[in-house]
């Protein structure tokens, strides 16, 4: 029996001091795995709406913002979208929110919104955060932009 032991122990340490390191590490990508960007494109007001999208990522081409519904609206020859981003928590809308006004050229905090008004290149915006979600409306000045936000508002629950 004894014997037996003493041969398994060096047949064990045998094999180990044979193995050998790989000759070739391999490399791992690792991809960080983004939940698909949900479609709320029902929340959009029907009238003067031409079409609807989602957006997979990067949202008024900011960077900083992920993926969120988008909406085309003409309504008497003024061209204007609106857009819903939906975040895990109002803790991470309110960060988006600084982010979008980090982008905005002079922005006005609009206090009754909880939002900014301000120009992002040549567009307008007028943004907020409700909830877990930031929304807003592009290419508005910000009297007509105002209510078109409010109505977007009532929608976001």
């Amino acid at each position: 029996m004894k014997t037996v032991t003493v041969l398994a122990v060096l047949l064990l340490s045998g094999l180990v001091a044979c193995s050998s390191a790989p000759e070739h590490k391999a490399t791992v990508k690792v991809e960080l795995m983004r939940e698909p960007v949900k479609d709320h494109t029902s929340l959009f007001p029907d009238a003067g709406k031409v079409s609807t999208s989602v957006v997979a990522d990067h949202i008024l081409d900011i960077k900083a913002l992920p993926g969120g519904s988008w909406a085309e609206y003409d309504v008497k020859g003024k061209k204007y979208q609106e857009f819903i981003i939906d975040t895990d928590s109002t803790q991470t809308a309110a960060l988006m929110l600084l982010d979008v006004k980090a982008q905005l050229t002079n922005p006005q905090y609009i206090s009754w919104m909880g939002g900014y008004f301000g120009m992002l290149g040549d567009k307008q915006v007028f943004c907020y955060s409700k909830l877990h979600y930031v929304a807003g409306i592009v290419g508005l000045p910000e009297d007509k932009a105002d209510p078109l936000g409010r109505i977007l508002a009532a929608q976001l629950h």
